[in-house]
């Protein structure tokens, strides 16, 4: 599954502060910081199946009320944090529902097997015939 821009925007918490970096002397006068919060817990579009995967995924990453958070303060202006944001959460929520393939097992084909043998003996024989110098 992998959720789009306007899916969860609904449910997410918009909170904006001052930022530091740069900015001259805009940043101590304009909000630009914005910080996304979203409780994964109480989503209404999210089904039961989908809310555990996030819960259990990204356990470490809630603060201590359940919700995940992400922050942005890279541009000088709000919209452009914003979309930033966004793009965080959305990327961390796509995350977790990416599944890992499963390895499959493989024997090493015969040729592999007798080049690897063969070099082997090429390594026993160089040694065994420095054994026989040092006599």
């Amino acid at each position: 599954m992998h959720f789009k821009a306007p899916f969860l925007n609904k449910e997410f918490v918009f909170k904006t502060s001052r930022s530091g970096g740069k900015g001259g002397q805009n940043v101590n006068k304009v909000s630009t910081k914005v910080q996304i919060d979203f409780s994964i817990a109480s989503s209404l579009l999210l089904s039961e199946a989908e809310k555990e995967l996030l819960l259990h995924k990204l356990e470490a990453k809630l603060s201590t009320e359940g919700f995940l958070q992400v922050v942005a303060q890279a541009e000088r202006t709000q919209l452009g944090n914003k979309e930033i944001a966004l793009k965080k959460m959305y990327a961390v929520l796509n995350k977790c529902f990416v599944q890992k393939k499963k390895r499959k097992a493989t024997k090493p084909s015969k040729s592999s097997v007798e080049k690897r043998l063969k070099s082997k003996k090429h390594q026993s024989q160089i040694k065994q015939m420095r054994k026989v110098g040092e006599d």
